[in-house]
């Protein structure tokens, strides 16, 4: 799948990846579920790869409930 649903509205890749980074990315991959519960609300967490540049390789995480994001940098 594609596209999910993160605080009630459905995101791309795209969308994921620049909700966790915080401005544009150059890529994304395919969104997955995280096998981990949000630290926060314990909601359900999904995981993007991403491109945040050139360079770098990032995979970031976000809670389809909440504002909860992180990275693995």
């Amino acid at each position: 799948m594609s596209n999910r649903v993160v605080q009630g509205r459905m995101v791309t890749p795209e969308t994921l990846a620049e909700l966790v980074e915080g401005e544009s990315v150059l890529e994304a991959e395919s969104i997955t579920d995280a096998d981990r519960d949000c630290p926060e609300c314990g909601g359900d967490v999904i995981t993007v790869g991403y491109m945040p540049s050139v360079t770098e390789f990032v995979t970031g995480f976000k809670c389809q409930e909440c504002d909860w994001s992180d990275d693995d940098r």
